[in-house]
């Protein structure tokens, strides 16, 4: 099958949401044309991100601060510090599920449970950036896309749903999209198990990486990403393994 050539799209400079002192643009891919899996992957080899409909990489003409980061599955080892958050959150259950639009064998995710966990994690950790706004239209619009399936891992103490890890499915490995979770159990550490078990989902399904979208060193808040080991940068459009710094 002939694949659509795709349409480029460049946005206008705005402030930069990371680096105070800098502006950003992004290069985003129409969002009408039909990546499918497998180019969506490639796109995420190269780079790319998705954000609800848009898959885009930033494109800024005088900085190159923002680098896209992956963890090579078949090398990970928790560190010592991460093993300690498995058996600090062995009490969890986790369940995969979809998406209600996207077809397939695995359970549907009730959006309605998900919402006001949902809203707690936006009202605790994005207070007057916008997203705290974000109902649930707005939640469903991140989950569906037509570029492959979305797997939905949520987490659950005696049934109660304490975490939700979003992340896209493609050939060439798992992107994590976007979790949330319970803000009241800072010490459960649950943000690092939604990485931690995206890893082992990506090894039982046999994908080579997992995403995890863009990793900037003058960023405290992005600091997490190089705690899990190894990990790989795209820099000068070449993978490689990094320290500290690329």
């Amino acid at each position: 099958m002939q694949e659509h050539p795709i349409r480029w799209f460049v946005t206008a400079p705005q402030a930069c949401p990371y680096l105070d002192d800098r502006e950003m643009q992004s290069l985003l891919v129409d969002p009408a044309v039909n990546l499918g899996g497998a180019r969506y992957g490639q796109l995420l080899a190269e780079g790319f991100r998705r954000s609800g409909q848009f898959v885009y990489r930033h494109h800024c003409p005088t900085c190159t601060a923002c680098v896209p980061v992956r963890i090579p599955v078949a090398d990970f080892a928790p560190s010592r510090s991460q093993r300690r958050c498995l058996k600090r959150n062995h009490d969890l259950a986790v369940t995969i599920t979809r998406p209600p639009d996207q077809p397939g064998h695995a359970p549907c995710a009730d959006l309605d449970e998900h919402m006001p966990l949902f809203s707690r994690y936006l009202a605790h950790r994005h207070t007057g950036g916008g997203m705290e706004r974000m109902g649930r239209d707005d939640y469903a619009g991140m989950l569906s896309h037509r570029n492959g399936p979305v797997d939905i891992l949520e987490f659950r103490r005696d049934h109660a749903l304490v975490a939700v890890a979003l992340t896209d499915r493609t050939p060439q490995g798992l992107s994590a999209m976007y979790s949330f979770f319970d803000p009241e159990t800072p010490d459960r550490g649950l943000g690092t198990l939604a990485v931690l078990t995206q890893i082992a989902h990506a090894r039982r399904l046999r994908l080579p990486h997992v995403y995890l979208g863009y990793w900037i060193d003058q960023a405290p808040k992005m600091a997490y990403k190089t705690r899990f080991r190894p990990i790989e940068g795209r820099v000068s459009g070449v993978w490689k393994r990094l320290t500290s710094r690329p």
